[in-house]
């Protein structure tokens, strides 16, 4: 068993060196930090984390949600808090790790002990964070579901049926013209995985049942709103529905429509996926596909502490979609 001595020895510097600079208890410098979490990393040296002799556990999750551009701070923090109340009904604890790539943050969990197991959000569909948990011996799940899923355990909501489930909803008023208002652009570059298979299902949808449609990301704000009901009109003058997956626009584009001249529902339906409070706070109450973070963030739990005791967990859990009608939506020609 690799002992701190070693990493001592490997990294030119003392045992209360390497624990302050594990621990972080003490300031250390930058060039130190970086060669003990190399010398950590090349003999596989695990610290006890807090655990005993007999082997007890730390008894703390990590929540891993890396803080990055075009993430809707206020949904994740109903996940984080999700999170936390689920884990003190299984008497644990939680560690936020925020940074912004996630890597090196779940590098230190899982090399350092600080956490028994991690939960993991804002998944893309090659995610760099993946190898690192296929590689290190600490238990996860993901909420979000990666292109190549095997040997992973994952919960989340079935986004791709998510976005096929408003087109049906649209289709069926009789609504022939329809667009999607998507994630920031960023969101989409990163290829994260929830915003990719929402505009898969919205596009299956469309062609399913032979509808002209559009696809757009859009930033938050209401200058954003603005530009891009512009944007619509203009080149889709025959539009009657909008589905949005961009929680901060629901009423900033309601506003930007009705300056238009286009009333809602009237001229315009709109329906939207995101958490249900949202939609139903909108001025005027939206059409929703609720994402149900306490029960993503719950399962999470859930399935750790049974990966945890040993217990066997599914490969991927996908929620299924549920629309909630509002006054947001109507036949066409209402």
């Amino acid at each position: 068993m690799v002992k701190i001595t070693d990493v001592a020895r490997r990294a030119g510097v003392s045992p209360s060196t390497v624990s302050y600079a594990l621990s972080g208890k003490r300031p250390i410098s930058d060039a130190t930090r970086l060669r003990v979490q190399a010398a950590v990393r090349e003999l596989g040296y695990r610290a006890d984390g807090g655990r005993s002799p007999a082997g007890r556990r730390t008894k703390v999750l990590a929540l891993a949600v890396p803080m990055r551009s075009g993430v809707h701070v206020p949904v994740v923090t109903q996940f984080a808090v999700s999170v936390v109340t689920a884990a003190r009904a299984h008497d644990h604890d939680v560690l936020l790790l925020t940074e912004g790539e996630g890597e090196e943050a779940l590098r230190r969990a899982a090399d350092t002990g600080l956490a028994d197991a991690v939960i993991v959000m804002d998944v893309q569909l090659q995610d760099p964070r993946l190898p690192l948990l296929r590689s290190r011996g600490l238990p996860s799940v993901l909420i979000g579901v990666p292109a190549e899923p095997d040997g992973l355990t994952c919960v989340d909501l079935d986004f791709r049926a998510a976005g096929e489930l408003c087109v049906d909803h649209l289709a069926r008023l009789g609504h022939r013209v329809v667009a999607l208002v998507g994630s920031p652009p960023e969101v989409y570059v990163r290829r994260t995985a929830f915003a990719r298979r929402l505009v898969e299902g919205f596009t299956s949808a469309v062609h399913r049942h032979g509808l002209t449609s559009a696809v757009h990301p859009c930033g938050t704000g209401r200058d954003a709103a603005r530009a891009i009901a512009e944007r619509l009109v203009r080149e889709l003058p025959a539009l009657t529905g909008v589905v949005v997956h961009n929680e901060p626009l629901l009423d900033p584009l309601i506003d930007a429509f009705e300056r238009l001249g286009l009333s809602i529902p009237g001229d315009l339906s709109l329906t939207a996926v995101c958490p249900s409070p949202l939609a139903a706070s909108a001025r005027v109450p939206v059409t929703s596909v609720a994402v149900p973070s306490a029960e993503l963030s719950t399962r999470a739990v859930h399935l750790l502490v049974r990966k945890l005791s040993g217990a066997p967990v599914p490969g991927a859990t996908l929620l299924p979609p549920r629309l909630t009608e509002r006054a947001s939506t109507a036949p066409r020609g209402a």
